[in-house]
């Protein structure tokens, strides 16, 4: 019998999943690993090339530490459940002019339920993922995400659409060290490819980092379909000529393939129209913003306006001071200083102090 109970540990084959089973491994609990397996390159259009979570290294990788260490492992292919919701949704986005997160997506609807469903039917109490992330029951009941130590892999951004019920269930064992104390552990398990093991920023089912191209493959005939749309500027003057609108993001400087004599930016998409906005840098600023799809993790209502909220706008933000008024299923963001390139799809996620008050998709 084990000392804390039996739980199921996500690994990608990765440093931190890894680690994060043997810490728990070590400290009693009885670990049985899973691998999810989410996409692969032939539907994908990536490189020929496999590299990432859902490759077959990393999946023997994680199957291989799993036995090493005595506990069972287990692959789950859930490619049909991801690619009609996160992928499928991914596509939606862009051609509906937005630029989505499909990391939180893939957490919310995919990923924990996953996780969960077969939770339950292996009998574990707890599940576990390699975040970089903190959680806590608070004294009224609810679940609360805070901050992870190490700043620069914090990833409490990604989570804020996790589900109280869910919540209540998840163990994130990396919350307290930095990514290099990490590495260390490996090191000293002996696992010194494993602890060397370079970082991936990109959308698991996007290799390539290029996701004009995966649109391209996923949609068919998209190119003839968008081309030759209008920039114009703010005013709604022609003053050039693009490649299609979903291949354009806010904020957006670089690529545009059209010469201005001043540095112009992408301040808005029309899909309707095939039109893409161009302005000056201070033309992207904004000092309000409304959110949709809020989901709250440190209370359940937000009755009165709340201010000195630090609001993030996309993952690798520093957030700016703000003040939050909910509207019903809705969030009003206003900003104590103006900010820049707020991106429709992307997420907006509340903090006050290191706690996660919520978040949802700006509009």
């Amino acid at each position: 019998m084990s000392k804390h109970g039996r739980i199921l540990v996500a690994m990608s084959g990765g440093v931190d999943s890894s680690v994060a089973a043997v810490m728990l491994h070590e400290q009693g609990y009885e670990v049985i690993g899973l691998t999810m397996k989410t996409w692969d390159y032939a539907t994908s259009g990536g490189s020929s090339k496999e590299t990432g979570c859902c490759s077959l290294d990393s999946i023997n990788d994680a199957r291989t530490l799993a036995v090493n260490y005595g506990f069972p492992h287990y692959i789950l292919d859930i490619r049909d459940e991801f690619g009609d919701f996160v992928i499928d949704n991914f596509v939606d986005e862009y051609l509906a002019g937005r630029t989505p997160n499909p990391c939180v997506l893939c957490n919310t609807h995919i990923k924990w339920e996953a996780l969960l469903k077969r939770a339950n039917k292996l009998d574990c109490e707890f599940i576990a993922t390699g975040h970089y992330a903190n959680i806590r029951q608070q004294d009224n009941g609810r679940y609360v995400i805070s901050k992870g130590k190490d700043e620069n892999k914090d990833q409490s951004y990604v989570l804020w659409g996790v589900s109280q019920e869910n919540l209540s269930r998840t163990k994130f064992p990396l919350g307290s060290f930095a990514k290099a104390e990490i590495r260390q552990m490996a090191m000293d398990m002996g696992q010194e490819e494993l602890a060397k093991k370079s970082e991936s920023y990109e959308i698991c089912f996007v290799p390539d980092n290029d996701y004009r191209a995966f649109l391209k493959h996923k949609v068919e005939d998209l190119e003839d379909r968008v081309a030759g749309g209008n920039f114009v500027n703010s005013n709604g003057m022609i003053i050039g000529q693009h490649k299609g609108y979903p291949f354009y993001t806010i904020g957006q400087r670089k690529g545009l393939g059209v010469a201005f004599g001043e540095p112009m930016f992408v301040t808005q998409i029309l899909p309707e129209s095939n039109t893409v906005v161009l302005g000056r840098a201070d033309e992207l600023e904004r000092k309000e913003a409304m959110v949709r799809n809020i989901n709250l993790i440190k209370y359940e209502n937000i009755n009165e306006p709340m201010d000195n909220v630090i609001t993030k706008i996309r993952y690798k933000d520093a957030g700016m001071l703000s003040t939050i008024v909910q509207e019903k299923d809705q969030m009003r963001v206003v900003f104590d200083h103006n900010v820049s390139a707020i991106a429709p799809g992307q997420s907006a996620v509340f903090y006050e102090g290191n706690d996660l008050l919520g978040g949802g998709f700006l509009i």
